[in-house]
C-alpha cells in the first residue's frame, strides 16, 4: 500500500512577537497537572498520610527535578562542547534540548528530597511516582510527534510518515505514537490495576 502521511504539523501553538506556547511546553504543564492529580488522588486511596503542605512539597520537588534534570541531562549527555563555549544558552529552554535520561535523574533526586521534607518513604513515594510518569511519557512522546523528532526506523507499512527535515524524504515508523501507547496508556492502565492495593512499605 502507499504510503501517503506526511508531517505537517506546526510545534508552535501560538506566538506574541518573540514569544511563542509551544506544544511541547504544553505538554509538560498538562503532564505535571495530571500527574499530580493521580498522585493526590492514589495517596488518598491508600489513605496515606500526606497533608495539603506534603503534596505540594512533592509536586514542586517533581517539577524542579525533572526540568532541571533533564535540561542538565541533555547539556552534559549531548552538548558536547557548545555549552562550554555558550553557558547562558544553558537557560534557553526555548530552544529544545531535554534528556529523558537526566529527568529520571532529577525524579529520583526529587523523591530522595521529599522523603526528608514529608517523612513518607522513599519506597512509597517511588510508587506514586512510577504511577503518575506514564501520564507525562504519554503527553511528552504526543509532543514529540509534532516536533517531529525522535522518529523510527524506515518502513513501508501504511502508517509511515514521512517527517521531512533530518528524516529525510522516507517514510518511518511514528515511533513516538508507539512509546506514547505502550509506555504511557498501557503501562498506566497496567499499574492503576496494581495499584488498587495498598502497598505493605
Amino acid at each position: 500500500m502507499l504510503n501517503a502521511i506526511y508531517h505537517a504539523l506546526d510545534p508552535v501553538i501560538i506566538s506574541f512577537g518573540p514569544f511563542a506556547i509551544r506544544w511541547y511546553g504544553l505538554a509538560y504543564i498538562v503532564g505535571f497537572v495530571v500527574a499530580g492529580f493521580l498522585i493526590w488522588r492514589t495517596a488518598k486511596r491508600w489513605a496515606l498520610d500526606m497533608s495539603e503542605d506534603d503534596f505540594l512539597t512533592i509536586l514542586l520537588s517533581i517539577v524542579l527535578g525533572i526540568v532541571l534534570g533533564a535540561r542538565m541531562g541533555y547539556v552534559l549527555f549531548y552538548g558536547g562542547s557548545y555549552y562550554v563555549e555558550h553557558p547562558l544558552k544553558i537557560f534557553a529552554l526555548n530552544e529544545g534540548g531535554m534528556s529523558f535520561h537526566g529527568g529520571l535523574m532529577g525524579l529520583v533526586v526529587a523523591a530522595l528530597l521529599s522523603t526528608k521534607l514529608t517523612r513518607i518513604s522513599f519506597v512509597t513515594l517511588a510508587d506514586l511516582f512510577a504511577i503518575a510518569a506514564p501520564a507525562g511519557l504519554f503527553f511528552g512522546r504526543i509532543a514529540n510527534f509534532i516536533n517531529g523528532e525522535l522518529w523510527g526506523a524506515p518502513t513501508n507499512l501504511p502508517w509511515g510518515v514521512s517527517f521531512g527535515g533530518a528524516a529525510g524524504t522516507v517514510f518511518r515508523h511514528p515511533s513516538q505514537l508507539y512509546e506514547a501507547l505502550f509506555e504511557g496508556l498501557i503501562i498506566f492502565m497496567v499499574l492503576i490495576i496494581l495499584s488498587r492495593k495498598k502497598p505493605t512499605l
